[in-house]
């Protein structure tokens, strides 16, 4: 296995214009890779000239294609995907979290010599909660929750749990004083079943969703009270997820369980995007190509697919680009806050001048390119347009040189990942994926959930496979 160091050093403050506005360096944070050990995968075994697994044919590379793809590698890329996954976690938009994931990824651009960046972006308040248990909770789950923002915030209650079902005032025992409740999730009555909590002496709400259709799952939530804006609710009021639901009502139904809850408010919150340049020979003003991913998750995920694979293919790349000849310049950039809506991609192309906005060739946008879900056959070129452009039409051509036709998708309209936030302006873009063999909607059942974790959700096949894809492409967009 390649070895990384086993911390990352601080490392110069910077600054610089990248058409974008100013983009004020932040101080990184040492992140140690402690821990990392606990999850090992199948490694990626062929040599450049094999065929891949599920390709119909030997690869045909050209010289070009050679020298990346013999670089490339899953498990170096897994050493990173282990930083953000397991040692940060969740990776929540504006928060602590996601700040040292944006720091984690500064600190390795910067040990490439890239010239490295982090463009800040408010984004709004977080409400968030974290469960567990003095007996412990079960390990294989991540435990954060979302937190109801009309409800007692800053706050931490242990108690024991009781399960009200449906939660109407005939499902309550006769006292649940003090108590735990957990609440089946109903959206047009939740307000009167968190004020039946109340009024019933409930020392903290847990609300459980309804499970979604095979394949998926619900995620957890911030419940909204809009009822309750003017007067919190005294207690806490929490969303969980599917799985985390089950793991719940199992434990209760093996005997007493005890919960803590306790809830944050995170307020006045700032995002980053994280950039990381290479100029190529044309110079500054000459043409750019944009490799991209987006690094937060969702609440209670640790977002190992969604989107730490993106972004560790990112940085994976970024060592393998960082000293080949290129004639545009090479721009990797990483999305803070796509969760909330593309929020990081759309506030850095709204600041890009439209001169800096033509320069760009194309822009290889990875989204969930390394799950282990094994119907994810296909790997899915997205427009948002539903046309072709200059990033699928490399990847194509990437693809038949790999062998791979046959996997790749045809260019399909879906948006819902930052590639939209270019192709709005008319900036050639495209999302890459692996997902289910018949649409694009067909997503793994980890997918926005707590078990979105390297053992669950991780294929370093996979991971492989798309790093040479992108590789390949966005090195032929960048050399002529």
């Amino acid at each position: 296995m390649a070895s990384l160091d086993d911390t990352v050093t601080t490392p110069h403050e910077s600054s610089r214009t990248t058409g974008s506005g100013s983009l004020n360096r932040r101080r990184m944070l040492t992140v140690a890779l402690g821990g990392a050990a606990a999850v090992t995968l199948p490694a990626p075994a062929w040599a450049s000239a094999d065929r891949r697994p599920g390709a119909h044919r030997p690869p045909t590379l050209t010289p070009h294609d050679r020298i990346v793809v013999a670089q490339l590698s899953a498990e170096r890329a897994l050493q990173h995907l282990k930083v953000l996954s397991e040692d940060i976690g969740p990776r929540i938009g504006g928060t602590d979290s996601e700040r040292r994931a944006a720091h984690y990824i500064a600190g390795q651009l910067d040990r490439l010599r890239y010239d490295t960046t982090l463009q800040p972006f408010p984004v709004a308040d977080k409400f968030l909660a974290q469960l567990s248990s003095p007996a412990g909770l079960p390990r294989d789950l991540n435990w954060q929750v979302g937190a109801s923002g009309q409800a007692a915030l800053d706050t931490r209650i242990t108690a024991p749990v009781v399960d009200v079902g449906a939660g109407t005032p005939g499902d309550y025992p006769a006292d649940v004083s003090g108590r735990i409740v957990l609440v089946d999730y109903v959206a047009a009555q939740r307000e009167q079943l968190a004020a039946t909590a109340v009024a019933a002496g409930a020392a903290a709400v847990v609300f459980l969703p309804a499970d979604l259709v095979v394949p998926r799952r619900a995620s957890a939530f911030s419940p909204t009270l809009p009822g309750s804006a003017a007067a919190p609710l005294p207690i806490p009021v929490v969303g969980v997820a599917q799985a985390q639901k089950h793991r719940l009502r199992a434990l209760l139904a093996a005997g007493p369980l005890t919960l803590t809850v306790a809830t944050t408010a995170h307020r006045g919150l700032t995002s980053h995007n994280v950039f990381g340049e290479r100029r190529g020979r044309a110079g500054r003003n000459g043409p750019v190509v944009m490799v991209s991913a987006h690094y937060d998750s969702v609440i209670g995920a640790p977002g190992a697919n969604d989107d730490g694979s993106g972004t560790v293919l990112c940085l994976e790349l970024a060592r393998v680009l960082r000293a080949v000849p290129i004639n545009a310049t090479v721009r990797f950039a990483l999305w803070g806050s796509e969760e909330q809506g593309l929020i990081g991609s759309r506030y850095y192309v709204a600041q890009l001048p439209q001169p800096e906005r033509d320069r760009i060739l194309a822009v290889y946008q990875n989204d969930m390119v390394a799950t282990s879900w094994d119907p994810a056959t296909r790997y899915w070129l997205l427009s948002f347009t539903g046309e072709s452009n200059r990033a699928t039409d490399e990847v194509s051509a990437a693809a038949r040189r790999l062998g791979y036709e046959p996997r790749i998708s045809p260019v399909t309209q879906r948006g819902a990942s930052d590639h939209q936030s270019f192709q709005e302006v008319g900036i050639a873009s495209a999302n890459f994926s692996w997902r289910g063999e018949e649409s694009p909607a067909l997503l793994e059942p980890p997918y926005h959930s707590p078990e979105d974790t390297i053992a669950k959700n991780i294929s370093l096949e996979r991971l492989q496979v798309s790093m040479e894809l992108i590789g390949c492409a966005a090195y032929a967009t960048a050399r002529r």
